[in-house]
């Protein structure tokens, strides 16, 4: 109880709801419009009873001075006698309040009053006398009333008298209050409707509005503008339907180069464009520019959906250290392992002193320096980059310890990385290779084969392994966009590889004969180098 009084007394001090306030707006008007109109048409009826007793009057008059009977009366010694039974009988039948037969001198021949038979007429007659037929207002012995002179003439069209019909202003009041009851019938029902149209519109305002005051509309937008433009994280809206936005904040527009104006799903990267109205949290989105968090919400309001907010946070800087990290991690794994095996090494050769096997001693040791200087010896020969050398020693003794066999062809020749950075080209090796490496897990006799070459026209990689290859679908679904997870084995790695490819106006392509491969080419020189050379991140697998 307490709780709705506070909810009512701040509802009151922060003033009526727009919903209540257009409510009472369009409630005056609909009272003041019906109102008007049932003034309007009151006085309408009654100009056109008016209009009606006027053309009635003028016929009954007309027809009394046009009958023989009445021109026959008019010329006989009494005719009152004949005129004052025939205009009644007509003025009961016809609902006239008097007719009225007198002479050009103006004595009435008749009369609804008997009395004033013989008595002048008190009306305007000289536009009759004149030959015209006209009607008048005027209040005669009966009262205000709308009568009709016109004039009786012989064979001649001689006027030797004439004919006044008239109904009183009482008689054609009685006659448009009967209308009225009607009349407010038909404005009292258009009042209801108006009124029910106008609930419905209150109650689907307050819906929209959700009950706020046009000050709190008015906080409510000024705080939501300056949250958009201030906030550094991207940020869309999206509609019930999920296919248009409803708000683009500039950070968004900015991470996922949107232009001005309305921005649809089609609009964004195709990753984000297959994201459903589902849930979803800290997920890898790689566009051209960009690598993206991305996280996604369904937005409800009682109980009902109103659409879906998706935030982007921009992880390229983030992704451009940690593939630093992930790249000197990879280096301090590989000296490990060496050192490792060092040490194994080192104590079979003390040992084998100490059983005094010192030729057997010198020949282990000398063989195993052999082996792993000549491989030293052949990258340093064959790669100019001491980046790359040391990524692939790195990797032959990362996958060694995994029991696979990483071998570097001996058509591999790099004089220089361009149009790539060294960086970039530990980036694409790193990720094409962490992928391979993945890909054929801990199965026997598993190998992984890389390739790179560079000459006047193109910088050519490839990596191959004994894995089982990708199919075009889940190739396309890996370049396409990174994964949060790697519960397919493909991480962000190919869709960072896909990035840097797209940058430089490459080739990326994966084949499965003769052997699962992954194939990149670079057209060599590159006319134009971007500006930003934004890492692609490294290899997360």
């Amino acid at each position: 109880m307490i709780g709705r009084r506070t909810e009512r007394g701040a509802r009151i001090r922060r003033g009526r709801s727009v919903a209540g306030q257009v409510f009472a707006v369009q409630l005056a008007v609909l009272a003041v419009v019906i109102g008007v109109g049932t003034a309007l048409v009151v006085l309408q009826t009654r100009h056109a009873q008016d209009d009606a007793t006027r053309a009635q009057v003028i016929d009954i008059a007309v027809a009394v001075a046009r009958s023989p009977a009445t021109l026959t009366a008019v010329r006989s010694p009494d005719p009152t006698a004949l005129l004052q039974p025939v205009t009644e009988s007509i003025r009961q039948s016809t609902g006239v309040d008097f007719i009225v037969v007198m002479a050009p001198d103006r004595t009435r021949y008749t009369h609804t009053d008997p009395d004033r038979i013989g008595k002048p007429f008190s009306g305007t007659i000289d536009r009759a006398l004149a030959g015209e037929t006209f009607t008048e207002t005027f209040a005669g012995t009966l009262g205000p009333s709308i009568r009709s002179v016109t004039p009786v003439r012989d064979g001649d069209g001689r006027i030797v008298a004439l004919v006044s019909a008239g109904i009183t202003r009482v008689h054609i009041g009685a006659q448009v209050r009967a209308q009225l009851p009607a009349i407010l019938m038909v404005a009292a029902a258009g009042l209801v409707l108006a009124l029910l149209g106008a609930l419905l519109l209150r109650r689907r305002l307050l819906r929209q509005t959700l009950g706020l005051a046009p000050a709190e509309m008015r906080t409510l937008y000024e705080h939501h503008d300056a949250v958009l433009h201030s906030v550094h994280e991207g940020l869309l809206v999206f509609d019930k339907s999920g296919e248009r936005a409803d708000v683009v904040n500039d950070e968004a527009r900015r991470l996922l180069r949107l232009p001005d104006g309305p921005v649809l799903r089609a609009d964004l990267p195709i990753s984000l464009q297959r994201l459903g109205p589902e849930v979803v949290r800290d997920e890898m989105h790689v566009t051209p520019e960009r690598v993206l968090v991305v996280n996604q919400d369904l937005v409800e309001h009682g109980g009902r959906r109103m659409g879906t907010v998706l935030t982007l946070r921009d992880h390229t800087e983030l992704r451009d250290v940690l593939g630093e990290l992930n790249s000197v991690r990879g280096f301090a794994d590989a000296l490990r392992a060496q050192a490792h095996e060092a040490a194994n090494r080192l104590h079979a050769v003390i040992t084998m002193v100490e059983l005094g096997r010192s030729r057997e001693a010198v020949a282990f040791a000398t063989a195993e320096l052999e082996l792993s200087q000549a491989l030293i010896d052949r990258l340093t020969g064959a790669v100019a980059e001491p980046a790359v050398v040391a990524l692939l020693l790195g990797k032959v003794e990362h996958a060694a310890e995994y029991g696979v066999e990483l071998t570097v062809t001996g058509d591999t020749l790099l004089d220089s990385t361009d149009p790539l950075t060294a960086h970039e080209m530990v980036t694409l090796l790193g990720n094409l290779v962490d992928n391979a490496l993945d890909a054929v897990g801990r199965d026997e006799d598993a190998w992984v084969e890389v390739t790179v070459r560079r000459d006047d026209a193109e910088l050519y990689v490839r990596v191959a392994d004994s894995g089982p290859g990708m199919s075009e679908e889940l190739f396309s679904r890996a370049t396409e966009r990174g994964y949060s997870t790697k519960t397919d084995h493909h991480g962000l790695g190919l869709a960072l590889v896909r990035r840097l490819v797209a940058r430089y106006g490459g080739e990326l392509r994966a084949s499965r004969e003769p052997e699962a491969a992954v194939i990149v080419r670079f057209p060599c020189p590159v006319s134009a180098r971007p500006d930003e050379r934004a890492d692609a991140g490294s290899g997360d697998g």
